[in-house]
């Protein structure tokens, strides 16, 4: 094995491993970095302690960043499909976690968003051996990515029935009535359909209240149809005899039941 694919191989397991001593090591010391990191954020938004530490708290907020760009940049260097990875849920959570600070230096205010970080904390189930839980996710990834064609049929019906409910209504309920416009009783008709009811605006008139009725009516029937439509897909999913283990390696999944190694670059699963 070249020197080159050699030194790869072995920061691959360290990083991506929890295998070997090293790999949970460093999991952990970055599973700590991330908490210490997170806190850091939440203690600079509150006003007391931006003014007595504002700079400390500054310095540790890039000390961490630096961290993770260099944690993730060694990431894209130990994978074989370095572009599978950073498109991937974890490779996409990774350079989030980094580049609110970066566009910080331009835009104020945004280093504040680095608490989606907290989302670095879903490898502790890796660390944990908790690998059921990962499998279970990938199962239920693989069920969504089968159904999202009538996901998408179905987000697209639910559109044209709030435009045309939205519309309505504010022809019904008109300016004088709160309907100001047809974004806004589109709004109107989104936040009804849904059940979640602001009530910030409300009709008036009798046969709007009657619309208004009909939407909630809709809006609980609706609310179980991606839930049916995932459910199926899962079950389906069952029967096709696959997992839902994801290669550590290439992000592969959809592994045979029985499968000991990836169907896709022949990883150890």
């Amino acid at each position: 094995m070249p020197k080159e694919k050699s030194w790869k191989r072995k920061l691959h397991i360290v990083i991506f491993g929890s295998n070997t001593r090293l790999g949970r090591l460093f999991d952990i010391i970055l599973l700590i970095s991330i908490i210490l990191s997170v806190l850091v954020v939440f203690l600079d938004s509150v006003e007391k302690y931006h003014i007595l530490y504002g700079t400390e708290l500054y310095i540790a907020e890039w000390f961490f960043t630096v961290l993770f760009s260099i944690e993730y940049t060694l990431r894209i260097i130990s994978v074989r499909h370095k572009w599978k990875y950073i498109f991937s849920f974890y490779g996409i959570i990774d350079f989030l976690a980094i580049s609110p600070t970066y566009i910080s230096l331009l835009v104020a205010g945004t280093q504040f968003l680095l608490v989606i970080r907290i989302l670095r904390l879903l490898r502790v189930f890796r660390i944990l051996k908790l690998d059921r839980f990962i499998g279970a996710s990938g199962y239920l990834m693989e069920s969504l990515k089968s159904s999202k064609h009538k996901i998408l049929v179905f987000l697209s019906t639910v559109l044209s029935i709030v435009v045309i409910m939205g519309a309505l209504m504010y022809l019904i309920e008109g300016p004088e009535n709160g309907f100001s416009s047809i974004p806004k009783s589109i709004y109107w008709a989104i936040v009804t359909l849904t059940t979640v009811g602001y009530g910030d605006i409300a009709p008036q008139t009798f046969w709007g209240q009657a619309m208004a009725s009909v939407i909630m009516i809709m809006g609980y029937s609706i609310i179980a149809v991606p839930t049916g439509i995932i459910t199926v897909e899962m079950a389906r999913q069952k029967e096709s005899n696959t997992n839902g283990i994801v290669c550590s390696y290439c992000g592969q999944s959809g592994h045979h039941e029985n499968a000991h190694y990836c169907h896709h670059c022949g990883e150890k699963l």
